[in-house]
């Protein structure tokens, strides 16, 4: 039976569940600008608290047990909870209408659980949430009908609030073989997609053959045609799925990651709702540094 205790606070519950999510404390590290050293001795001094182990390394990172699983869904709970209850007593009185276009390769990581952060807390928030390519999203931006984007910063012509870097892996499922004698099969966004478009750029200049042997607009269809052996994708980390897809580095043949800077845009001008939804959304994006 785990018992929690009173010496679990919210700092080390967020690590925590930081940890779970990317996989990696060095990545968790780099984005919190904290040392690997101490967020291992934070995880140690966790597991010593619960009286369980909580995570098991592989050749990628770390990954919960199943009791580290466990305990993962009842942290992302009570902190589900703490943010509700601190957004309700801040503002409770909030109401109206926010606008929110989301590219689709992180409308379904962290973003989706901050929208119901947002929903929860505003409970008279009204959310309209556009998914859509990043390329589409940046051609309506100048419209004016969203209030809230986050995008690749290279498909619009605006100031970002706040940018991060996200390493785009290439990744295939964990039986994958890979044939050098034969063109590299890709899976990828349809066109235009600045993914796809980097993707095969990179391929080119290394002087290798490729070809699209899969196209989605969906990053879910994405990973199953990964996981079930179609080809080889790019992917941002946390929708890399540890047990079923395997990380192609340099020992590979593969490129190196590549990097696309994202921001989260939005008006000059806007309501005390667009900034509680921007707020939110902060909170669930990676380290990021504002311009």
């Amino acid at each position: 039976m785990i018992v929690i205790s009173d010496q679990i606070g919210i700092d080390l519950l967020r690590t925590y569940v930081a940890v779970c999510r990317q996989g990696s404390l060095n990545r968790v590290a780099t984005q919190t600008g904290r040392t690997q050293s101490a967020l291992s001795m934070q995880m140690r001094r966790l597991e010593t608290l619960l009286g369980r182990q909580l995570f098991q390394r592989t050749g990628r990172g770390v990954v919960p047990t199943p009791e580290g699983e466990l305990f993962l869904g009842y942290a992302t709970r009570m902190l589900a909870l703490g943010d509700e209850a601190a957004a309700r007593l801040q503002q409770s009185n909030l109401s109206g209408g926010v606008r929110v276009g989301l590219a689709e390769e992180v409308a379904t990581t962290a973003l989706p659980e901050a929208l119901g952060r947002l929903r929860r807390g505003y409970s008279e928030i009204r959310l309209d949430v556009v998914v859509d390519q990043c390329v589409a999203l940046g051609k309506v931006w100048p419209e004016r009908d969203l209030d809230v984007m986050i995008v690749p910063t290279s498909v619009v012509a605006a100031d970002a609030v706040t940018t991060w870097n996200v390493e785009l892996q290439w990744v295939c499922a964990t039986d994958y073989c890979l044939d050098e004698t034969r063109p590299i099969d890709l899976v990828a966004f349809a066109a235009p997609c600045l993914w796809r478009r980097r993707m095969i750029e990179t391929l080119a200049d290394e002087g290798r053959e490729h070809r699209v042997t899969f196209t989605s607009q969906s990053i879910t269809a994405l990973q199953a045609a990964i996981e079930n052996g179609l080809g080889i994708g790019l992917l941002p980390p946390d929708a890399v799925r540890a047990g079923t897809m395997r990380v192609l580095g340099a020992a590979a043949g593969m490129p190196k990651p590549l990097p696309v800077q994202y921001g989260l845009f939005a008006r000059d001008r806007r309501t005390p709702v667009v900034d509680a939804a921007i707020g939110v959304l902060l909170e669930g994006l990676p380290a990021a540094k504002s311009i």
